[in-house]
């Protein structure tokens, strides 16, 4: 059987695909698509998720393009698979859906066996989520803003599967109430302020700094803090070190 060439616009399936052993099988990423960086530097890069290269893509070959609903643009997939004949598209809206996902491209691509391990170890890691001390009713409560983005500000809606992940230490997430977007705008005022309990600022795709979080905490009044965006809205591989993290942040 001829090895598939996997062209990834995916950053955290590009490390799910090298976690199962796929990474040979590799030829094109996202500039976006950094781990594990010392595999990935060898793989062509095709521009970002939303502005990739199609002509370069052409060049390479592929047999597979892997994208996902919320980070892709759709006329670009639909231009890539006028030349591509797999396209692989993903949408995983809660953490729970990785285990699909693991086994998914499992077996599209021939790694049942490892695409069972990472099952396992995720299972492992939900299992533990339970034993976290018994949540309060305060904690249970307790509404967030999560920023992922200033200049304009823009949070996260409760579909999103960065939603699903807080939810599962009780950590319910603020949206504008008159906005459908998965991800919308929004601005501070005095009314949203007396609907939460805090903001948490995402490490990505905005660049949140320690800076930002003390200025955000003067501005507001409200305890400030910042996360990880890697763990919790990165789905693949990532997910299980992200359940771990959760721990952490409660």
């Amino acid at each position: 059987m001829t090895p598939p060439r996997i062209v990834s616009l995916v950053p955290s399936i590009t490390e799910l695909l090298c976690d199962l052993g796929l990474s040979s099988s590799l030829v094109g990423r996202t500039g976006f698509c950094i781990h594990p960086k010392e595999v990935v530097a060898s793989i062509p890069k095709v521009g970002g998720t939303k502005d990739v290269n199609i002509d370069k893509i052409r060049k390479l070959a592929p047999t597979h393009l892997i994208v996902n609903i919320d980070e892709n643009e759709k006329p670009a997939v639909d231009a890539l698979a006028e030349f591509i004949p797999h396209i692989v598209v993903t949408h995983p809206l809660v953490p729970r859906d990785n285990l699909a996902l693991y086994q998914l491209l499992g077996n599209i691509f021939g790694a049942q066996a490892k695409a069972l391990q990472l099952c396992q170890r995720f299972e492992e890691a939900y299992a533990l989520l339970p034993a976290l001390p018994e949540l309060s009713d305060q904690t249970v409560r307790r509404k967030l803003v999560y920023c992922i983005w200033q200049d304009p500000w823009m949070t996260v809606s409760s579909a999103t599967y960065i939603s699903a992940m807080l939810a599962l230490i009780g950590w319910q997430t603020w949206s504008p109430p008159d906005s459908t977007a998965r991800y919308p705008v929004f601005r501070w005022n005095d009314e949203m302020l007396r609907e939460i309990d805090g903001v948490l600022l995402s490490s990505e795709p905005y660049r949140f700094t320690e800076t930002h979080v003390d200025a955000l905490e003067k501005q507001l009044g409200l305890p400030v803090q910042l996360v990880d965006g890697e763990m919790l809205s990165w789905y693949g591989s990532r997910a299980i070190a992200g359940l771990h993290y959760l721990k952490q942040l409660v």
